[in-house]
């Protein structure tokens, strides 16, 4: 492969520092309802749509803060707030229009996981 042409483009695996391991992979599992894979010492791995999701203990402390936004695409932002708002997930935010594009609207609602991790859920909603 020439220097040239060569490109990130597909993402494997993201990693999510936390704090209590156990209690962030309870969350994931029980309350967002993301299919576990396995868990090794300090980590936990989840199946994300083919991406893998990995919960970790932070290996040193200059990586111990709170990670990047995931933005999780759902087909009905309204439901999949419904649904998680009952399992005690707590939202920042209600689903609310971000931007109107020309084919699609931009939905998106706000929450954080049990470590303090903002996370949100996003719909593209055809007109």
């Amino acid at each position: 492969m020439e220097s040239s042409t060569f490109g990130l483009s597909r993402i494997g695996q993201i990693a999510v520092n936390v704090h209590d391991l156990d209690r962030a992979t309870t969350f994931y599992r029980d309350k967002l309802g993301m299919r576990h894979l396995f868990t090794v010492p300090k980590m936990a791995f989840f199946d994300c749509g083919g991406l893998r999701l990995m919960l970790a203990l932070p290996e040193k402390p200059e990586f111990d803060h709170v990670s990047s936004i995931i933005y999780y695409n759902v087909g009905d932002i309204n439901q999949a707030y419904q649904v998680l708002s009952k399992r005690d997930v707590q939202f920042e935010t209600k689903p609310h229009l971000v931007a109107r594009m020309e084919n699609h609207d931009l939905w998106m609602a706000f929450c954080r996981d049990s470590e303090g991790n903002l996370l949100s859920l996003m719909s593209e909603q055809s007109r």
